[in-house]
């Protein structure tokens, strides 16, 4: 079980294996991916699942329960925002409940749509951009065979584990896009939420590039971009193929290796420009990024850095 869905373990004890954490955690992460397919000898209480402030998607792929008034029949899906109140919610007994729940705090989904504003649905966008934190629960509507397709490959990701989480990454945002959130065209809101994705890890590149002796933090990077550090983080490995610390050691020698070329440094002194106080590190780092040790590299100038 992810440990990062602790605090919604007890909500669903009951439940045992039925509840499955997949990707994500709402409080660390305000995204959370979750798979569910259970059986209740009586009525359950689905509403003390809900996160406050969050706006939750649930696709039904069998099983009938109620958020609110509106019923969930099986292959329909809908939204609903929880406010500050409990909002109440139920699975009805006996059934088979097998469904897949997108969980998104109201926060991370304005800074994700902050320039997409104008392509979601009224209705959603007043939810996610006004200030007020009330509940509301959307319309129901009944699953695409795409959807439900999309749906039922979440619970075995055809990828390795550590694509795992772009995967569901990418997964999740398919299903908002051409569902609830539902533009005039599916196609150009991606492309352009591609583009923002490639906007926010040119302009983290260039603030690392800044300042190698004390390079920003993840959050402040975060922050600059105007996304948050785990997002950044999906998009900047996607688009670079390296992660954060990989593409800064990788700049810092670039720069290390310049000031060798120059004569002008020695192997301590270029160490200290990049922003390593230890030189057995810096060593180790260098050789491994350029190919050869920093003692012997004046006279290997034609390495050069495959990035």
């Amino acid at each position: 079980m992810n440990p990062g869905c602790a605090a919604e373990v007890e909500a669903w004890r009951e439940i045992k294996d039925g509840w499955r954490p997949l990707f994500g955690d709402v409080d660390r992460n305000g995204v959370a991916v979750e798979w569910h397919d259970f059986r209740t000898a009586r009525l359950f209480n689905w509403g003390k699942t809900f996160h406050p402030r969050s706006l939750e998607f649930c696709l039904n792929l069998d099983g009938h329960g109620a958020v609110a008034k509106t019923e969930y029949a099986p292959a329909a899906a809908g939204y609903y925002a929880v406010g500050d109140d409990p909002l109440s919610a139920s699975r009805r007994a006996h059934d088979r409940h097998q469904f897949v729940t997108l969980e998104f705090s109201r926060n991370h989904l304005r800074k994700q749509f902050a320039e997409s504003e104008g392509d979601l649905e009224s209705d959603v966008r007043r939810v996610i951009f006004e200030d007020r934190q009330v509940n509301v629960v959307g319309p129901v509507r009944p699953m695409s065979m795409q959807q439900r397709a999309v749906v039922a490959s979440l619970s075995e990701p055809p990828v390795a584990k550590s694509a795992e989480a772009l995967w569901y990454e990418a997964k999740a945002l398919e299903l908002m896009a051409h569902f609830f959130f539902a533009p005039k065209n599916p196609e150009l809101f991606c492309m352009r939420q591609k583009r923002v994705a490639r906007e926010r890890v040119e302009r983290a590149k260039e603030l690392l590039a800044r300042d190698l002796v004390d390079p920003p933090t993840l959050e402040s990077l975060g922050q600059e971009v105007g996304c948050s550090p785990f997002y950044l983080s999906r998009i900047f490995s996607k688009e670079v193929g390296l992660t954060i610390p990989q593409y800064l050691r990788n700049l810092r020698m670039e720069r290390a290796a310049e000031l060798l070329r120059s004569g002008r440094y020695n192997v301590t002194e270029a160490a200290t420009e990049v922003g390593y106080s230890s030189l057995s590190h810096f060593s180790k780092a260098f050789c491994e990024t350029i190919g050869c040790c920093p003692v012997l590299y004046p006279a290997a100038k034609n390495v050069i850095l495959d990035r």
